[in-house]
């Protein structure tokens, strides 16, 4: 008991103290609550301010383009109505200028009119004066043929055979006094004379081999080369772009194809799967492989090697690699290659002869036949093709004419041009350069004479030296030492225009007068 007398004090004490913190808290929670309201109601009062500063500011800011859209918008109402007046204004003046247009036809085509029925006038007049002129010039005929004993054709045509033939020798006679003052000339027309006439050597066959012969050590070979159900030739053929041809020739096969370059590929790869013996699809495409990149190293070489042999330098690497090429083609079994270096050497040698630029002479030769290293891909004569090459990559015009006129189908601009396609024909004419056909050489020789036969005044006619010259011998009594130039000129255009030949053709015509007495 006086225990809890003695406790009764303290818990009165820690209750008050309970109850006095309880309410010092209430209070500084009240005072909490209305400071933050205060602030809140402060912080309202801001954004409603700010908020009614904002709405000022959009609304003036709306104004402010309002005014501006409607002054843009009277701007542009004001430019299109004077752009409107000013072409109202244009049209009023074509308006005008068409009605004055239309007044001034008016009076044209009266005045046509009236001119048409004048010419309709003087017409008919004229054709009453040619009527009668007509039937005056009958009777002046008629009267000119009793007097004459002959009628108008007969009387017409002696009158043209006469003038036919002073013409043919009165031109006779001036292409000769023309010759003969060329021939007097100096050094300036010699050149000129000189690049014409060699410039004549013009050829136009072109003959290709497009087969090659692969030897075997045995037959058994060809059994494998077919491979089993014929996958072996398949894959060759498919490798290579060549058809390979297994027939009844003992111990070879053939291949076949127009284009030289995959042919060599195909012959090299088949030579050497027959020596190593595995002959089979993946053991094919490899050797193919290698042997096309081992030969387009080989091109590469042999055109810089030809380009340094000529002594011609800076010809881009396209067209060196094309020149390559060309030592896989041939034309009449005459390799290109080696005709084209050599087409080269005779140009510079006759540029040096004639005083001309010997390194564009050489360049020109060198490159006159690189389009045959394509033109079995490309449509068109190998001479546009090569010249078209040479353009793109670089050449001179002067060079791209040469190459493009070698073989007429361009106009020679320049002498170089003209050296090129003599050097040309001289390469290809020259004795065992390039392989004929005896049935084309007798056909040549029998048309040279058929055409030279086919001439009035010719005797007789005679192709010599292998068809390089025709002989002719003229009747003394109907052709005229005037007129011996003029047929050689009509004969050599003849066969000009209708004979191909490699080369040139010399044509000698020969007029004799023969006295023949017997002394007894």
């Amino acid at each position: 008991m006086e225990s809890l007398i003695i406790l009764i004090p303290s818990l009165v004490t820690a209750i008050i103290g309970l109850v006095a913190g309880y309410a010092a808290a209430r209070i500084l929670d009240k005072s909490r609550i209305q400071s933050a309201r205060l602030d809140a109601d402060e912080i309202i009062r801001s954004a409603d301010k700010e908020a009614e500063t904002i709405k000022r500011e959009a609304s003036l800011q709306a104004k402010d383009k309002l005014f501006q859209g409607k002054a843009d918008l009277d701007n542009e109402i004001r430019e299109r109505r004077s752009e409107l007046s000013a072409r109202e204004s244009r049209l009023l003046k074509k308006e005008e200028y068409l009605e004055r247009k239309t007044t001034q036809l008016e009076s044209k085509e009266a005045a046509q009119a009236k001119h048409e029925k004048e010419v309709e006038a003087t017409h008919k007049r004229a054709k009453d004066k040619e009527k009668e002129a007509e039937s005056l010039l009958i009777k002046q005929h008629e009267k000119l043929e009793q007097l004459a004993g002959l009628s108008a054709a007969e009387a017409k045509e002696i009158l043209l055979k006469k003038v036919e033939d002073e013409t043919r020798i009165e031109s006779a006679r001036i292409i000769r006094q023309i010759e003969e003052e060329t021939h007097s000339q100096a050094d300036k027309k010699a050149k000129e004379i000189m690049a014409t006439a060699t410039g004549r050597y013009a050829a136009d066959f072109v003959a290709e081999r497009t087969v090659s012969v692969v030897s075997l050590p045995n037959e058994e070979m060809k059994g494998r080369i077919i491979g089993r159900e014929g996958r072996n030739i398949r894959a060759i053929e498919a490798a290579t772009g060549i058809d390979l041809i297994i027939d009844d020739t003992p111990e070879a096969v053939i291949l076949s194809g127009y284009n030289s370059i995959r042919r060599e590929v195909a012959r090299i790869s088949l030579e050497r799967l027959i020596n190593d013996g595995r002959i089979h699809p993946a053991r094919i495409e490899e050797v193919v492989k290698k042997v096309a990149r081992e030969v387009e190293e080989t091109i590469i070489e042999a055109g810089e090697q030809a380009s340094f042999d000529v002594g011609v330098h800076g010809i881009n690497p396209e067209l060196t690699k094309l020149l390559g090429k060309l030592k896989y083609r041939t034309s009449y079994a005459q390799n290109v290659y080696q005709h084209s270096i050599e087409v080269a050497f005779l140009c510079g040698i006759m540029a040096a002869e004639l005083g001309l630029n010997q390194k564009k002479a050489k360049r020109a030769g060198l490159l006159h036949d690189i389009g045959k290293a394509i033109d079995h891909e490309v449509e068109g004569a190998h001479a546009m093709i090569g010249a078209d090459i040479a353009r793109r990559h670089g050449e001179s015009s002067l060079i791209v004419n040469a190459i493009a006129a070698h073989h007429g189908d361009e106009e020679p601009t320049s002498t170089i041009a003209a050296l090129v396609q003599a050097a040309d024909s001289l390469s290809a004419a020259r004795p065992g350069a390039r392989r004929e056909m005896l049935e084309n050489y007798v056909k040549r020789l029998e048309d040279l004479e058929r055409i030279a036969d086919s001439f009035k005044g010719v005797s007789k006619s005679f192709a010599i030296q292998a068809g390089r010259e025709i002989r002719i011998i003229v009747e003394n009594s109907n052709i005229g030492d005037e007129a011996l130039s003029l047929l050689a000129r009509d004969i050599r255009k003849k066969i000009e225009k209708d004979l191909s030949y490699p080369g040139q053709i010399k044509i000698v015509v020969i007029r004799e007068s023969r006295a023949v007495e017997y002394a007894r």
